[in-house]
């Protein structure tokens, strides 16, 4: 017998990836502002992994109030280079700046997942990656957006690993999953845990 994951995200990426590893969910989107949470923690000594807690913990929490007695899960995701943290690209304009200042440099995709019922966090987990981006010429970071349009606005980094953006990178350690914005196989294992999926 499987329970109901309510996913507290509007993510498709992270609907597809639970779906496609055979967990029945239900998308939800959170009521919360993004930044207003997170504004207080900045200056305040919190890790870019701390912030993907929080986000993803209030996240699982609104939810969590508004559908009684179901698991909930809730995800987040930050990009750090060093201390500054980076969030989704507003414009064509700020993807380009986005890929100037990770050009050449190793950052952190910090994707943090949390499980709520009833407003009690049962678990809490950050999966970690470390991308190291090659040189790119700001001609060809012209032209690679061109190609892939809207799309690099959809991501905190302004590119997608699975699809042409993996062209950037010369080095990737961390699993895919966590790459795409959530930690699955620490999330299976405790949904076995929790009984809430068979194994």
């Amino acid at each position: 017998m499987t329970e109901k994951i309510i996913l507290a995200s509007g993510s498709p990426f992270r609907k597809a990836m639970l779906l496609a590893a055979g967990i029945d969910v239900e998308a939800v989107a959170p009521d919360v502002d993004e930044r207003a949470l997170e504004a207080p923690l900045q200056g305040s000594g919190a890790s870019p992994e701390d912030v993907a807690l929080v986000l993803a913990e209030a996240k699982a929490t609104e939810v969590s109030e508004r559908r009684p007695g179901a698991l909930v899960l809730g995800c987040d995701q930050t990009l750090s280079l060093g201390d500054e943290v980076f969030h989704k690209p507003a414009d064509m304009e700020g993807a380009r700046r986005h890929l100037l200042a990770l050009s050449g440099k190793t950052h952190q995709l910090n994707s943090a997942a949390v499980l709520v019922r009833d407003g009690e966090v049962l678990w809490r987990h950050v999966g970690i990656a470390s991308l190291t981006m090659r040189k790119l010429n700001p001609a060809f970071i012209g032209r690679h957006l061109a190609r892939v349009g809207a799309k690099a606005l959809s991501s905190v980094g302004a590119y997608q690993i699975e699809g042409e953006g993996i062209q950037l990178f010369e080095k990737i350690e961390g699993d895919h999953f966590t790459i795409v914005g959530l930690p699955l196989l620490p999330l299976l294992a405790e949904l076995r845990t929790l009984g809430a999926i068979d194994g």
